[in-house]
């Protein structure tokens, strides 16, 4: 979390994603028409790390619906409950939400009615018997 979205920081983030998952397969990354995400340093990363943009006309938010929900649930459930006196006591209380609660414990219909977590491990089990 930083003051402002530049393409630092999702470029910081993606990495973390990539060093976190080591991707094996294409993965496709969705995002809006942010300049951070229109940059030369962002095609390229793409490129050097086998990932494929995807970016959707300006007001089609539908290939992005999954992460459209996810802000929208993080902002009714947690931010808009809160008032933190500090970035770092948002940022702790974030996380707090996102790797304790969300993708451990939260059911999605488009999931399934499973977690994140579960949902991928379901996934891995059946990749594992084919």
């Amino acid at each position: 979390m930083q003051s402002r979205i530049t393409k630092e920081i999702v470029l910081n983030a993606l990495l973390m994603a990539v060093w976190r998952r080591s991707p094996t397969t294409q993965v496709i990354v969705h995002s809006d028409q942010g300049s951070q995400y229109t940059s030369h340093d962002w095609q390229s990363f793409l490129k050097t790390h086998g990932l494929e943009g995807s970016m959707s006309r300006r007001g089609n938010c539908h290939n992005n619906a999954v992460a459209e929900s996810f802000f929208q649930l993080l902002k009714r459930e947690r931010i808009r409950r809160q008032t933190y006196a500090t970035r770092d006591a948002a940022r702790s209380d974030i996380f707090d939400y996102i790797e304790m609660f969300y993708n451990s414990k939260r059911r999605h219909s488009s999931n399934n009615q499973l977690s994140p977590v579960k949902y991928e491990e379901r996934y891995q089990q059946r990749l594992l018997s084919v």
